[in-house]
């Protein structure tokens, strides 16, 4: 039977301590014991049930990964404080010293600058490759290869990765396959599709509000375990611990996803096929110029559609901010980073967030100083939204 997402988050029954529809907020950075006994089982991670201290887990915490693995399909999920507080601690708990990543050249700015400037200081180095190519990925892949690292649609060009067959290659060369699946909830099941470990930044899509910050990462039991350790948890250690009110309202706003993101795919679907027909260089996963629409059809789950990230590139840095201006004084969206807002967001990722690639790597992976990476909201009326934006497009010639 296919795996359906949206049903393995709704069928979880949770109940408030008082019988709420919702889980009762665990408002505690400490928790008490009735024997010290049950207090030296819990630091040995011997006492289920039993809770420590809010930067190991908290009720609300464990409520919302419990939602999230569900999700994914993993077993079990630990939140963090933003994503990078996801994706930091799975790198450093899965290398040490002397070991090698195999990551996609196209990833999200925070990520790569992790990689490319801060692993180094403990050894660690990285490779950074086309991802879409399994041939150069395995020939990166090095006898101290410990990961292979991707994003399911990669920020900001909206590359796709082949996760089979990258699974794959993981299998026959004995590494992990760590996939940020940011871009694509529900569309995209990593972990369904042979990824060991699934992380999201939560700010994003899960989340929909632009209201906090949050991270998960999705995977084994034994691993999240390994993740939160006392002595040697990089999770644990490094304390990026998500609050507990921030975790009740993720959740709840978890439960409404599956229907944003349909409506995010609708309108980024409709708004592609108008520029690509108006003659804008228009790179989105559902149109059938992308080179890997057919690779996203075979891994996607179809209810939830290609997502809600589009780029357009308009020829120009100049013409860019230009267009992103208007577009905001008109009230067609907001000149700001980030994505999975209710309202289009837009910016210019080459200056904004993959800023910290290096130009001359921008434009060896193709990332111009035109482009404009849109993340479109969940308007009502699309076509008004297409018409105002033509209308912004056409008064700065660049239709």
């Amino acid at each position: 039977m296919a795996f359906k997402p949206a049903n393995s988050i709704q069928d979880l029954q949770y109940f408030g301590e008082f019988g709420g529809v919702n889980p009762s907020i665990s408002d505690s950075s400490t928790y008490t014991f009735l024997s010290a006994k049950t207090m030296f089982d819990t630091f040995e991670g011997n006492a289920d049930g039993c809770y420590l201290y809010s930067r190991h887990s908290s009720p609300s915490n464990l409520y919302l990964g419990e939602a999230l693995a569900a999700m994914e399909g993993t077993e079990t999920a630990n939140v963090s404080a933003s994503g990078m507080g996801a994706i930091t601690p799975v790198l450093l708990q899965l290398c040490g010293a002397g070991d090698h990543i195999v990551s996609s050249r196209t990833i999200y700015g925070g990520t790569y600058a992790f990689l490319k400037n801060f692993t180094p200081r403990f050894n660690i180095e990285t490779s950074f490759v086309d991802i879409t190519k399994l041939d150069v990925v395995e020939a990166a892949i090095t006898k101290n290869t410990k990961v292979l690292y991707c994003e399911s649609v990669s920020n900001p060009l909206l590359e796709v990765a082949d996760i089979k067959g990258l699974a794959a290659l993981v299998q026959k060369h004995d590494l992990k396959l760590v996939v940020d699946n940011t871009f694509s909830p529900l569309s995209i099941s990593p972990a369904i599709l042979g990824a060991d470990v699934v992380i999201h930044s939560l700010t994003k899509f899960i989340n929909g509000s632009s209201d906090t910050v949050g991270g998960v990462v999705c995977g084994t039991q034994d691993f999240i375990n390994d993740l939160r350790n006392v002595n040697n948890g990089a999770s644990m250690l490094l304390g990026s611990t998500m609050d507990s009110l921030r975790a009740a309202s993720i959740l709840k706003n978890l439960r409404t996803l599956h229907i944003r993101m349909q409506q995010h795919s609708l309108n980024a679907t409709f708004l592609a096929e108008k520029f690509e027909a108006d003659g804008l260089k228009t790179v989105y996963p559902g149109l059938k110029s992308h080179p890997s629409h057919r690779l996203f059809k075979s891994m996607m789950n179809e209810k939830y559609g290609f997502g809600g990230m589009l780029t357009i590139d308009v020829g120009s840095l100049e013409k860019a901010n230009e267009l992103m201006e208007l577009m905001q004084n008109r009230n067609l969206g907001y000149l700001a980073v980030s994505l999975g807002f209710y309202k289009t967001l837009f910016s210019a990722p080459g200056s904004s967030t993959s800023s910290e690639i290096p130009e001359y790597e921008q434009k060896d992976m193709g990332l111009s100083d035109g482009l404009i990476r849109f993340s479109i909201g969940l308007d009502a009326d699309i076509e008004r939204t297409y018409k105002m934006m033509r209308e912004c497009m056409k008064e700065l010639n660049i239709l």
